[in-house]
């Protein structure tokens, strides 16, 4: 793999509003392309994304939306159902609010910043707390079955990866974190990353060894660093203006973040 240098986005969307968060739907879904969604300051879009890596015909990108829902408050975080689909009719994309049926409630000893389900741990929650704590919970007994501790604040974003149920990433300070739950509840490895605190990390889909974490945004741009386990320095390093948000692509070694009216999106290899 080569060192890559600085680079822009390879493919940029049009979007109406400042983006806040995105999200590739990590799922199979049917042959209606990848789904990606996004929100704003009061609406969630919801469309498709279609890349030349995966498809010979299509130059560059090609997007279609398929629905915006208006939402009437800031949208911070998405998640995406495993049941969603589009080559069924109807198409169904479930909702759930603040008024649906509660099925279980965590006490946290300080603020919650990231959850995670992983496909291969249905009855499993992964919880990480701003403290430096990241606890496992079980669904069914509603209690904490593991714990890992990044020794150090304000821990700001953890993920589990999916393609390895073993593996938890997170950035904390100005650092990256990795665990290898089998080994120890203290990270295996960790690096200095962003000078300004880093803020988001998230897993590639598609390698268990990739990921990318952003800084912290600033007045005018943030940083997107991509990272491979066994290079020392990052693959890939890009920029956005004021950007926020982050998500791989399910199939491609490609990561998507928000920004001032666009969706940016970035290729790396392997």
């Amino acid at each position: 793999m080569k060192q890559d240098s600085s680079r822009n986005a390879a493919y940029t969307v049009d979007c109406e509003d400042y983006v806040h968060v995105v999200e590739f739907n990590p799922f199979e879904c049917g042959d209606a392309g990848t789904l990606i969604a996004y929100g704003g300051n009061n609406y969630v879009v919801v469309g498709t994304c279609t890349f030349q890596e995966e498809e010979a015909e299509v130059e560059g990108i090609q997007y279609r939306t398929l629905r915006t829902f208006h939402h009437g408050l800031r949208v911070d975080a998405i998640a995406w159902s495993p049941e969603t689909r589009l080559d069924t009719l109807p198409p169904v994309i479930k909702v759930w609010d603040l008024e649906g049926n509660q099925k279980a409630h965590f006490v946290l000893r300080s603020p919650g910043m990231s959850v995670c389900w992983h496909p291969e741990e249905a009855c499993k929650l992964m919880v990480a707390e701003k403290n430096g704590t990241i606890r496992f919970y079980d669904l069914i007994t509603q209690q904490a079955i593991l714990s890992l501790e990044s020794e150090q604040m304000p821990l700001m974003s953890a993920h589990w990866c999916l393609r390895n149920t073993f593996k938890v990433g997170a950035v904390a300070g100005n650092d990256w974190l990795i665990w290898d739950i089998t080994r120890s509840s203290y990270p295996q490895d960790k690096r200095p990353v962003h000078m300004d605190r880093a803020h988001l990390f998230r897993w590639s889909t598609v390698n268990e060894n990739l990921f990318a974490t952003t800084g912290y945004p600033g007045k005018m741009t943030a940083q997107l660093l991509i990272h491979h386990l066994g290079h020392p320095q990052p693959i890939l390093i890009g920029s956005a203006a004021v950007g926020s948000g982050l998500s791989w692509h399910r199939t491609l070694p490609l990561c998507a973040m928000g920004g001032d009216h666009k969706l940016l999106f970035w290729v790396t290899e392997m």
